[in-house]
């Protein structure tokens, strides 16, 4: 039973390879179960792969069952269409289109199960890549808010600097009426004179301002630090926002990159098993020695085309015969003299009759 559907898959006429020899049924067998097991892994491969793509496990398994069947069926013409002659290079001929497929599928359908063995590698690569977007990306965003918050901050600066600059202006005064009143400036008299109580009121009208400055001032620093509040609030929100797409940066497509990052060799190597693994149906029937099946469909072959070309000689001479028979019957036929009076008799008629028709057509015309 099993022998019989890998056979099935070999492609080989099962009716003809009845008559062959066990080992000569073992060997196809052997071709179709490489076909059936390339099939297999195909599916396999490609549902991982729509798997990384869509997310879903039944979509993938649909489009893999389809996409192994179709290199089944592939596999299983190109197998069963290449014959064993003894020109192994019409062969390898035969089979280039099949090879050159198979290196793209080799490499589209490796890079799947690449990922699958080398995820935690490729894990940390994804993880250093989002760890440099997020920095990059709050760099990026900072550009839109930096120059408007050191703006700000400029500001307020210059505010508590009018403030410190008033300060320090009454500071002053208030020391130079002190001194007035000890006597150890302005005039040198001790004691609360004239000099004294005009020191004072300057001092008295700049500690005023002083503390109205202090008041406007301290509002619109409260202003200006509300908005960089407000600046650093809408920085957080835009952090926030666009890290769910960087979280999310964990595609088929980011996930080929990072692999690219990795050491080429391993990767290297399950290409070429998996070129070795879609190429092995080819291989095998172009390695396998010209056999007993081989021999009888040749000589299948070599009948049908004897049993066309005969036929096609047989009907060229039917055809040659008949008209050779055709061309004497009429040559005699030309010779017999009822015929020609009884042809002559008819022509008369009818040129009478074609007479009489234009008299009476133009009889009408008058």
């Amino acid at each position: 039973m099993l022998q019989r559907f890998f056979i099935l898959c070999s492609g080989a006429d099962a009716s003809l390879l009845s008559t062959c020899s066990q080992g000569e049924q073992n060997k196809y067998a052997g071709i179709g179960a490489t076909v059936f097991f390339t099939a297999v892994m195909a599916f396999l491969a490609s549902a991982y792969a729509l798997f990384t793509v869509f997310d879903t496990i039944y979509a993938a398994i649909f489009f893999g069952l389809i996409w192994g069947l179709l290199i089944f069926n592939l596999d299983r013409f190109i197998v069963s269409t290449i014959k064993k002659r003894n020109s192994f290079g019409n062969e390898l001929l035969q089979a280039t289109p099949r090879i050159i497929l198979a290196v793209i599928i080799a490499v589209v359908i490796s890079k799947p199960l690449e990922m699958k063995i080398f995820e935690k590698e490729i894990n940390q690569v994804l993880l250093e890549q989002k760890n440099e977007l997020t920095l990059a990306n709050k760099d990026q965003i900072a550009l839109q808010y930096n120059p408007l918050i050191d703006k700000l901050n400029q500001d307020i600066i210059a505010l508590k600097g009018e403030v410190n600059s008033k300060e320090a202006e009454t500071n002053a005064l208030y020391d130079t009426y002190i001194s007035e009143a000890e006597g150890t400036a302005g005039t040198g008299l001790l004691g609360k004179g004239p000099v004294y109580a005009e020191k004072r009121e300057k001092h008295d009208a700049a500690l005023a301002e002083l503390q109205q400055l202090k008041v406007a001032n301290t509002e619109k620093i409260t202003g200006l630090e509300s908005q960089i509040a407000n600046l650093n609030a809408e920085y957080n929100t835009a952090v926030n926002t666009s890290q769910p797409i960087i979280d999310g940066f964990d595609g088929l497509m980011a996930r080929i990159n990072a692999l690219g990052e990795l050491p080429w060799f391993p990767s290297f190597f399950i290409f070429l098993l998996f070129l070795a693994i879609e190429t092995s149906p080819i291989i095998a029937k172009l390695l396998a020695p010209k056999g007993e099946y081989d021999i009888k469909q040749e000589e299948e072959e070599s009948i049908l085309k004897t049993w066309v070309t005969q036929k096609v000689k047989q009907r060229e001479q039917i055809l040659s015969t008949d008209m050779a028979l055709n061309n004497k019957i009429y040559s005699e036929i030309e010779e017999e003299e009822a015929v020609y009076a009884h042809k002559k008799k008819k022509a008369e008629e009818l040129l009478k009759l074609q007479a009489d028709a234009f008299h009476d057509l133009q009889v009408k015309g008058l």
